[in-house]
């Protein structure tokens, strides 16, 4: 993901997140802070905070195993700087454990 760009396409966050398009849509009709720019033909527009938002549903879903939208939105509306250091932690776990597994083929 270019960082210097204002707007990011729905192509550039799927490839980014790994979601379908499907997915982001339902969830910008779910979770009210998630509103990327449209243009006149419909066109989804995402910045920066809006893929880290979505970055953090999925980490939410996937790594803390909280399934039910309203369960996420009050994970969401919860202490934000904590979820965001769990979140950090897990990928820099993920790294790390990536790196073992490398480690351990070579050997």
């Amino acid at each position: 993901m270019e960082p210097y760009k204002e707007f990011y396409s729905l192509t550039e966050v799927m490839e980014d997140t790994g979601l379908p398009a499907a997915t982001l849509r339902y969830w910008e009709s779910r979770f009210p802070q998630l509103q990327p720019r449209k243009d006149g033909h419909g066109n989804r527009y995402y910045r920066l905070a809006d893929i880290n938002l979505i970055k953090r549903i999925r980490f939410i879903r996937d790594e803390m195993k909280i399934t039910r939208i309203e369960a996420i939105q009050k994970e969401l509306a919860g202490d934000e700087h904590q979820a965001e250091r769990r979140q950090r932690t897990v990928e820099i776990l993920q790294r790390i454990k990536q790196q073992l597994i490398h480690l351990k083929a070579s050997i």
